[in-house]
C-alpha cells in the first residue's frame, strides 16, 4: 500500500468517525422538542461562576430579551464591570448591598438585607415580561439560612413557563441541584490570588 493509499484510508476513517458523531448529534437535536424556561446552576470553588452568569445575561440582552439581576453578597459600593455595561440596557437590577458576612459581622443586618433582596427576586420570578433572571451568589443565602429553601423552590417552580433562571455560588444545596435542568461545577486548578497576586480591575471585577 502506498503513502497515498494510506492517506486515503486515514481520510476515509476520519470521515466515517465524523459521520457517526454527526448522526448522534442530529438525533439529540431531533429529540429535543420541549420548549420551556431552563433553570441553571453554576457552582463549585473555581473562578468564573458569576462571569458565566453575567455572560449569559449579556447574550440574552443581545437577542433583545428582557433580563433581571439580583446580586447577593456583593456590596452596593463595589464596582462591577459587567453591570457597567448592562446598565446601558433596560436590565432590572438589585444589589443586596451588605458585602461579605465577614465584613459586616452582623447577622441581623445580613438577614434584613437578604429579605429585601429576596422580595425583589420574587417580584422578578413572577413577572411574565422578564425572560431571564440571574441570582448571583444566591447559594450563600441558603447555606447561611437567610432565605428559606422551601420558599425559593416554590418560587422557582411557579415562575413563568418560559422564564430562564441562573443561580451562581459555591456549595449549592442538593435540592437546588436536583431541581436544576443544567448544572455546571467550576473547579479550581490554580488561582493567582493564592499566589499573592491581588484582584485586578477588568479581570476579577
Amino acid at each position: 500500500m502506498t503513502a497515498k493509499d494510506n492517506k486515503l484510508t486515514d481520510e476515509q476513517k476520519h470521515k466515517e468517525r465524523q459521520q457517526k458523531i454527526k448522526a448522534k448529534v442530529d438525533e439529540r437535536i431531533a429529540n429535543a422538542t420541549e420548549e420551556r424556561g431552563v433553570f441553571v446552576v453554576i457552582t463549585g470553588n473555581g473562578k468564573g461562576k458569576s462571569t458565566s452568569g453575567f455572560g449569559t445575561i449579556l447574550r440574552a440582552v443581545g437577542h433583545g430579551l428582557k433580563t433581571g439581576v439580583v446580586q447577593f453578597i456583593k456590596g452596593s459600593k463595589w464596582e462591577c464591570g459587567e453591570m457597567n455595561i448592562l446598565k446601558q440596557f433596560p436590565v432590572e437590577h438589585w444589589v443586596m448591598g451588605t458585602g461579605f458576612t465577614w465584613e459586616t459581622q452582623s447577622k441581623e443586618t445580613d438577614i434584613a438585607a437578604a429579605k429585601v433582596a429576596w422580595e425583589k427576586t420574587k417580584a422578578m420570578l413572577s413577572d411574565h415580561s422578564i425572560d431571564m433572571v440571574l441570582l448571583d451568589e444566591m447559594t450563600y443565602m441558603v447555606k447561611y439560612g437567610y432565605i428559606d429553601l422551601d420558599e425559593i423552590i416554590e418560587a422557582l417552580n411557579n415562575r413563568p413557563k418560559m422564564q430562564h433562571v441562573i443561580i451562581t455560588g459555591r456549595a449549592c444545596h442538593r435540592r437546588l441541584l436536583e431541581l436544576a435542568d443544567t448544572v455546571s461545577e467550576v473547579q479550581p486548578v490554580k488561582h493567582a490570588f493564592k499566589a499573592g497576586i491581588k484582584a485586578q480591575k477588568g479581570l476579577d471585577w
